[in-house]
């Protein structure tokens, strides 16, 4: 399973990111380990969605970057 998520960070701005391992990569956020959210934490879990291949979940976090993304994020998952 893959996923493409969505994070709240201490700055009310939002990152966009993918992983195989969810838990993993949260717990790599949360203790400092990802360079472009070290400072901004702490941060929260906002939006999470599983797809059955990487490239999916790549195309969706690809898409929550786009201008039409955000606004469907702003409109339908937050």
């Amino acid at each position: 399973m893959y996923y493409a998520y969505i994070l709240q960070l201490r700055d009310k701005t939002f990152y966009h990111g993918s992983s195989s391992d969810l838990k993993k990569r949260l717990k790599d956020h949360q203790s400092g380990n990802v360079l472009s959210t070290k400072n901004l934490r702490p941060l929260r879990l906002v939006f999470y969605g599983a797809f059955s291949t990487k490239k999916k979940a790549l195309d969706f976090e690809k898409y929550l970057k786009s201008s039409s993304g955000w606004a469907f994020r702003n409109k339908r998952l937050i």
